[in-house]
């Protein structure tokens, strides 16, 4: 698990699991619920389609843009939708948190952005607390 789980050492994994098993849990469900745990914790790029099932405020997630839209309020910078291998969700670039701009097609990584809901569905936003990185940048940008 330390190999799929990075910035998890092998004895904080290893304390997960013991102390789920001296709670009566068996070790092949012990093992899962420990991977699952840990793929969505802190500090973790945690797939799109998880986004809705963390309990906190602030993810980071990584994905693709696959589409912008033009937004006439003036607070917002960009608008559009970031996806992965396991879902989609829309994204919103405040101007106030003056965010590096993506284009359509950009690979990113979106590091402490703010989980917001609207009407039942989940999407991020990029704040002055935010970071976006593009990944593979050879364009020089």
């Amino acid at each position: 698990m330390s190999e799929e789980l990075p910035g998890w050492s092998r004895g904080a994994i290893s304390r997960r699991l013991a102390e789920r098993v001296v709670d009566g849990v068996d070790v092949a469900s012990a093992v899962m619920q420990t991977f699952e745990e840990l793929q969505v914790g802190p500090g973790q790029v945690i797939p799109i389609a998880a986004v809705g099932r963390v309990d906190r405020q602030e993810v980071d997630v990584a994905g693709e843009i696959i589409q912008l839209w033009n937004s006439d309020h003036p607070a917002i910078s960009q608008v559009g939708l970031i996806e992965d291998e396991t879902g989609t969700t829309k994204f919103t670039s405040w101007t106030k948190s003056n965010a590096r701009v993506v284009r359509e097609g950009d690979r990113v990584r979106l590091r402490s952005v703010a989980r917001s809901w609207y009407e039942g569905r989940v999407s991020v936003a990029v704040t002055g607390w935010s970071h976006v990185a593009v990944l593979d940048d050879c364009t020089g940008r």
